[in-house]
C-alpha cells in the first residue's frame, strides 16, 4: 500500500491518523496485491507460451510467419463543439486493450481463442492504468494567459433572504430556498440575474437554515484565490492528506487547502490523533468546522462545498474539488494550468469510468437502491419531459462525450457562466434526489440550449486523467441512502 511506499512522510501520516487501522488495512491490502501479482505472473507466462506457439510452428513447418505491434491511440478530447482542441501535447491513455503479438493466416485465431479463455479465469481491469498527462515541469513554467477569463460575461446576484409568504400560515425556511418553477426555468438564461444558489435565510425571528462557519474561519476563506477543498461529514472517512512531496513550494503558499468537517468528524479525528493546531491546520489542510447542517442527508450535504465553491470562496478565481475518499498527488496549479488554461476551458470535470447514458446511471441507481426509486423516476420522468435524450456515441454532435462524469474531481475557474451552472446545478440537487451524476447532463444540455450565443467551455476529460492525478480509497463507512 502506499502508506509503506510513500517513504517517510506517507507512514508517518498514516501513524498519526491510526496506527491500528493502517496496520490492519495494510495487510489486507498486502493479501489483495499478492493475489493481483499471482494473476499478472500467470498472465504473462500464458501469453508468452500463446506466443511462442507460431514460431514453434515455423520451426517445424517451415510456415511462413509475421508479427506486428499496434500503436499506442492518441487521445484528444473535445468537449463541446465551441472549444478549441487541446495542445499538440498529446496523452496517450492505455484505456483500450493492446495486443501484444498478433499473426497472420490461421495463428491469429488460435491466438485470440487461447486469450479470450485466459482473460475469463484472469480478468484485468484495464481502468487500472493511468493515462500520462503532459504536466508542465514547474509551477514557475506555467502563466496564465492575458486573456484566459474573456468568456461570456454577465453579473449574477443570490437570493439571501426569504420572507413568510402572506398566503400561508406555515412556513419553513430551507438552505436552497423556496424556487418555484417559473423562477427556476428564468435561471437557466445566461444574463444580469438574481437567482436561487443556496444559502438562503429565513426572517429573523426564524433559526438560520445551517451550513453555519466561525467568522475566523469565514475571513480566512475570503481571502483565498485558489482554492483546493473537500469535506467530511457523518465520520465517513479518514482524513486524506495531499502528498506534500507533490505540491510545490509555490502552491503550499498561496493555494488555499480547506476541509470542511462536522463537529462529529472533528472528535472522531481528533479521537485518531489528527488535532488542528492552533492556527486551525492538519498538514497542509485548514479544517474548517460546519455547524448546523443544512440536510439530515449527508450526501446533500457533501454538494454544498462540492457545487458552491464561488460562494464560500466569493474572492477565489479558481478552485479544485476533491471527493474526501481521494488524496491529492497532483500540484492544483498545474492541474489548473492543464486542464484550464491549456484548453481555454473554465470547467473540467472527468467522465464516469463506465457508464455515459442517464438511462444507465438511472439502472444503476435503483440497482443499487443509491436512493428512493419514486424520487428517481420523477426526476427521470421530468427530464424526458424537459428534452433530455439518450447518449449517442455515433453522433458528431453530441456536445460532450459522456452524458454521465466521475464527479469525485472537478476543477473550475469561477467565471459567470461556470458559476451559473454550479448554481443550477445545485438547484437540482436541492429539487430533486441528491444523486448529482443523474442532473448533470440534463443541466449542461439546457444552459447549452438556452444560450446559443453564449457558450460554455467545459472540458471533460478522460477518467483515467483523474486517477493520475489523485489515490482513490475506499470510504470509512456510508450513510444511509436517503428515502424522503
Amino acid at each position: 500500500m502506499t502508506v509503506f511506499k510513500h517513504h517517510g512522510e506517507m507512514l508517518t501520516e498514516k501513524r498519526s491518523e491510526n496506527g491500528f487501522r493502517v496496520v490492519r488495512r495494510g495487510r489486507r491490502f498486502g493479501r489483495f496485491y499478492r493475489q493481483r501479482s499471482w494473476h499478472w505472473v500467470f498472465f504473462l507466462a500464458a501469453l508468452f507460451l500463446m506466443c511462442s506457439v507460431p514460431f514453434a510452428l515455423k520451426f517445424f513447418s517451415h510456415g511462413k510467419l509475421e508479427s506486428r505491434a499496434l500503436n499506442t491511440q492518441e487521445v484528444q478530447e473535445v468537449t463541446s463543439d465551441t472549444v478549441k482542441p487541446r495542445s499538440n501535447r498529446t496523452r496517450r491513455c492505455l484505456d483500450n486493450p493492446i495486443s501484444l503479438c498478433q499473426f497472420d493466416s490461421k495463428f491469429w485465431k488460435l491466438f485470440w481463442l487461447f486469450d479470450t479463455i485466459l482473460l475469463l479465469f484472469f480478468p484485468i481491469n484495464l481502468s487500472d492504468f493511468a493515462c500520462i498527462i503532459g504536466f508542465s515541469e514547474s509551477v514557475t513554467e506555467i502563466v496564465e494567459l492575458n486573456d484566459f477569463m474573456n468568456f461570456s460575461k454577465f453579473s449574477l446576484d443570490y437570493i439571501e433572504k426569504e420572507d413568510k409568504p402572506s398566503t400561508t400560515n406555515f412556513f419553513e425556511p430551507r438552505f436552497g430556498g423556496h424556487q418555484s418553477l417559473q423562477e427556476r426555468e428564468k435561471s437557466f438564461y445566461a444574463e444580469n440575474q438574481t437567482l436561487h444558489c443556496g444559502f438562503v435565510k429565513g426572517p429573523p425571528q426564524f433559526p438560520s437554515t445551517g451550513f453555519d462557519v466561525d467568522v475566523k474561519d469565514r475571513t480566512y476563506m475570503n481571502t483565498c484565490k485558489v482554492v483546493v477543498s473537500s469535506c467530511i461529514f457523518g465520520s465517513s472517512d479518514f482524513l486524506r492528506r495531499p502528498t506534500s512531496r507533490m505540491i510545490s513550494g509555490f502552491s503550499k503558499k498561496n493555494v488555499c487547502f480547506v476541509m470542511f468537517v462536522d463537529e462529529q468528524t472533528l472528535l472522531t479525528l481528533s479521537s485518531e490523533g489528527s488535532i488542528p493546531d492552533d492556527e486551525g491546520h492538519i498538514g497542509l489542510w485548514r479544517i474548517v468546522v460546519v455547524k448546523n447542517l443544512p440536510y439530515k442527508d449527508m450526501r446533500r450535504t457533501g454538494k454544498v462545498p462540492k457545487l458552491l465553491s464561488h460562494r464560500l470562496f466569493p474572492s477565489s478565481r479558481y478552485s479544485i474539488w476533491l471527493d474526501s475518499k481521494m488524496r491529492l498527488q497532483a500540484d492544483p496549479m498545474l492541474i489548473i494550468e492543464f486542464f484550464l488554461w491549456r484548453t481555454r476551458s473554465e470547467y473540467a470535470i472527468s467522465n464516469h469510468y463506465d457508464r455515459h447514458c442517464v438511462w444507465e446511471e438511472v439502472v444503476r441507481n435503483k440497482h443499487l437502491n443509491k436512493y428512493n426509486h419514486t424520487a428517481i423516476d420523477e426526476q427521470f420522468i421530468f427530464y424526458q419531459s424537459d428534452g433530455l435524450t439518450k447518449f449517442d456515441p455515433s453522433d458528431p454532435n453530441t456536445p460532450l462525450p459522456s452524458y454521465v462524469p466521475e464527479g469525485s474531481f472537478i476543477v473550475r475557474a469561477h467565471t459567470p457562466m461556470s458559476n451559473l451552472f454550479s448554481c443550477l446545478w445545485f438547484n437540482e440537487v436541492d429539487r430533486f434526489t441528491s444523486r448529482d451524476q443523474l442532473s448533470f447532463a440534463y443541466t449542461y444540455l439546457k444552459l447549452r440550449r438556452m444560450n446559443p450565443e453564449k457558450p460554455f467551455y467545459l472540458n471533460m476529460f478522460k477518467d483515467c486523467e483523474r486517477r493520475q492525478m489523485t489515490k482513490l480509497f475506499k470510504h470509512r463507512q456510508l450513510s444511509p441512502p436517503s428515502v424522503t
